[in-house]
């Protein structure tokens, strides 16, 4: 990883910082996107989307099968963002009679059924930002029998929330519905097991945890999920679909290509970030979004802040935080312009009541302890009386 430069703190929830490696990659000649060049460049980029997904290692060699493994999983780049790759693993898979329940508790899970309603009978709960789902309002649905699979947001951005993704996955195992996740903000920060859980379905974003560029995506399919998308594509029920057609992707997967012409320079971008996650090891850059997360988390709770999202499950990349009475967002703009620090605030219903600062891809644990020591003199200069040491202590694991 490149090393912070002391002055601005990007600490926003994605996309995030690229460093010197991505962008270098990036700024690479044009090459065809047919000869074995490119292929050589997929390889290697499936191999490290399945270390990311926390799947069976494959071949990095083109010609090699790089975007399967032991597990069953396949791995297939987009072309597109996340939002992108989502509609991508729902239209495929189910037909518009296909009931499937979507419970939601932010932005971005509704985001999901919306996705959903488009191209199956989607059940919506909605629950209220931050709040943790009803396990048993959630299972009294699935037990009717009515139901093709459980879909949802895995890490919420907009509330600072993680779904219990393990109580849900043994609900969808009960009841033999498939599961569908979108993880675009999850995969490569926090833990996902998607063999474990018995995910059909999973989706990552690059400009997110893995610190790559914006605009292409990937998706990885177990065996169940490509079965059942193949049956609905070979009766006739199948949503129609074009340029988001899996069914081509997988033909060309094996050949270590896409079926249209892929974001070149931009899937070279996110090889290079890639392998900086995989130099650092997944499971240590689980280790240290959580040290900052949980960080941020004891410092603010410490301050008299409150958190949006349910104790238990609040997220390890990105917290939600209430603003104190008399703040608004002039104090995110004074941040910026004055402290070089950047957070985000918050969406819809919550727009300038709320800050959240992002805890992803590869910022170093020094950069979030002096942005938040900015923030706080930034709080200070609003008319908050808060203290600034001990900022530190806060971090130490």
């Amino acid at each position: 990883m490149d090393e912070w430069d002391g002055e601005s703190c990007f600490l926003v929830p994605g996309p995030v910082r690229m460093n010197s490696r991505v962008l270098t990659a990036m700024s690479a000649p044009v090459m065809t996107a047919r000869g074995p060049e490119y292929k050589s460049v997929m390889a290697e980029l499936n191999y490290l989307l399945r270390l990311a997904f926390n799947l069976s290692l494959s071949s990095q060699e083109r010609g090699r099968q790089s975007w399967t493994g032991e597990d069953g999983y396949s791995v297939i780049v987009v072309s597109g963002s996340g939002t992108a790759a989502t509609e991508m693993s729902i239209a495929n898979r189910f037909r518009k009679t296909d009931k499937v329940l979507v419970p939601s508790n932010g932005k971005f899970g509704e985001r999901v059924a919306q996705i959903t309603d488009v191209f199956a009978n989607c059940v919506h709960l909605k629950y209220d930002w931050g709040k943790a789902f009803d396990l048993d309002e959630i299972e009294s649905h699935l037990q009717s029998g009515e139901y093709e699979a459980l879909a949802f947001c895995h890490n919420e951005t907009s509330s600072g929330i993680t779904q219990d993704v393990a109580a849900l996955s043994e609900l969808c195992t009960k009841y033999d519905v498939g599961l569908l996740l979108d993880a675009i903000t999850s995969v490569g920060g926090i833990p996902v097991h998607p063999e474990e859980w018995n995910v059909e379905a999973i989706v990552m974003g690059a400009q997110k945890c893995s610190a790559g560029p914006s605009g292409v995506a990937a998706i990885a399919v177990s065996e169940k999920w490509i079965e059942e998308a193949q049956k609905r594509k070979q009766d006739g029920s199948a949503n129609p679909s074009y340029y988001l057609d899996i069914h081509a992707a997988l033909k060309k997967g094996g050949d270590d290509q896409t079926p249209w012409t892929p974001a070149i320079n931009l899937t070279l971008g996110w090889c290079a970030a890639l392998r900086t996650l995989a130099e650092e090891g997944l499971q240590k850059r689980w280790q240290r979004c959580e040290t900052m997360a949980t960080g941020v988390r004891s410092l603010f709770n410490s301050l008299g802040f409150e958190l949006l999202a349910d104790e238990k499950q609040r997220s390890n990349t990105v917290t939600a935080i209430l603003y104190p009475k008399g703040i608004d967002d002039s104090w995110r703009s004074k941040l910026q312009s004055e402290y070089k620090t950047f957070v985000i605030g918050a969406q819809d219903h919550l727009k300038g009541k709320m800050f959240r600062i992002g805890s992803m891809g590869e910022t170093p644990i020094e950069e979030m302890i002096e942005g938040c020591k900015r923030m706080i003199t930034c709080f200070n200069e609003m008319g908050l009386d808060l203290p600034i040491s001990e900022v530190e202590s806060h971090f130490e694991r």
